[in-house]
């Protein structure tokens, strides 16, 4: 029997900004405890965490044994050209490699945090003159369009820089989401409360983790991101992603109008609300929607205990993606979660006014912009 529950409509039951604040204060989580949420976000995020591991792989292959190469048509192959490997991919029985490109052009685009700070610094610049003066003496069609287009290259490395730094950070939460469906199945995670502070102290233990990147050219080695830049895990390249994926994001083809006169998209890119946290969990497998090329990876990767919940809900297997687009949603809010209350600049229970003041100005920040998300999700429905 159809639950009106599932429609894809607002279910009601968003909280707001005040309310927000408070369960960001006091330490509620965000997403409502029951079985079925635990077993919605372990499980989608145990498929997440598979597909990223091949992103994350992926990337870093682009930005290493790609770089610079004006015509990377074998780029999502990692290596591998046996006739098997380009058949599946012709066959697109395969990942969507499309999805994390989309992913780190998306980063690269709001160019928020230490990251964009760093790819804008004249020290950058000097590393691009390095590298371009080498590559250009051993490749004839970059050493003509350098000097017709000189941002061309620079923008190219700071398109592969940005590649390896969302490459190294995928493999981070990878190992996270995996690991964290290996304590659930153990028995230690048995709440969405337990669930969260997992994550929290992932991503903390993560949060200083170097981010560094150099790339081989004719021979030499030259760095792109170089350990005295002090980019770390979480301030430079975490921050940044959830700034850009999670909250901004791009607007999708197809749903919106680009026609300036309609003004349906701000000019302001800091007031953009496409992210997955305010996405319509609409994975529509049309053109011009990269969520539903994840919808997909994710349902190759669908362990079984969450497809057996999918198929007693609306139409079984009909709207599976759709239902996996719901749950990763939930998901992403418990990762924002974590991340909000890892990022906290005093502990919660601290007495002091100032530290207090401090704390609060921080959660109203994140509950003013998440009281407009997709927070419908989170409630437990009858």
């Amino acid at each position: 029997m159809p639950v009106i529950s599932e429609l894809l409509t607002h279910r009601g039951g968003m909280p707001s900004s005040l309310e927000l604040q408070q369960q960001l204060l006091t330490g509620s989580t965000l997403l409502s405890e029951s079985e079925e949420n635990l077993i919605e976000v372990v499980d989608v995020l145990h498929s997440y965490g598979e597909v990223l591991d091949a992103y994350s792989r992926n990337l870093i292959y682009q930005a290493e044994a790609q770089f610079l190469n004006p015509f990377p048509i074998f780029r999502f192959l990692d290596g591998d050209l046996s006739f098997g490997k380009i058949w599946r991919h012709l066959c697109h029985d395969r990942i969507n490699f499309e999805y994390a490109e989309y992913c780190m052009k998306t980063m690269l685009w709001h160019g928020t945090g230490g990251l964009d700070a760093y790819l804008d610094s004249e020290a950058f610049m000097r590393d691009c003159s390095a590298i371009i003066t080498r590559k250009t003496k051993g490749d004839p069609l970059l050493a003509i369009l350098h000097p017709l287009f000189p941002n061309f290259l620079p923008e190219a490395i700071r398109a592969a820089a940005t590649t390896n730094a969302l490459g190294q950070f995928w493999r981070v939460m990878s190992d996270l989401f995996i690991d964290l469906a290996q304590a659930e199945a153990q028995g230690s995670i048995t709440t969405i409360r337990t669930l969260v502070d997992f994550l929290r102290q992932g991503l903390v233990a993560a949060a200083g983790q170097p981010i560094s990147y150099g790339v081989t050219v004719g021979g030499d080695r030259f760095w792109v991101l170089p350990p005295e830049a002090g980019l770390t895990f979480l301030a430079d390249v975490a921050v940044p992603y959830v700034e850009a994926v999670f909250l901004r994001g791009t607007p999708f083809l197809g749903t919106v109008s680009f026609n300036a006169q309609a003004q349906q998209i701000s000019p302001d890119q800091g007031k953009f609300s496409y992210g997955a946290l305010y996405a319509d969990p609409l994975p529509t497998m049309g053109a011009g929607i990269p969520p539903s090329l994840l919808m997909q990876d994710m349902y190759r990767h669908l362990p079984q205990r969450l497809h057996g919940l999918y198929l007693k809900r609306t139409r079984g297997e009909g709207d599976e993606r759709v239902k996996i687009c719901m749950s990763f949603q939930k998901a992403m809010f418990c990762v924002t979660n974590a991340a909000i209350e890892g990022t906290f600049p005093f502990d919660l229970a601290s007495v002091d006014p100032s530290q207090q003041a401090a704390n609060q100005a921080h959660a109203a920040a994140w509950a003013d912009r998440l009281a407009t998300a997709r927070t419908d999700c989170l409630a437990v429905v009858a």
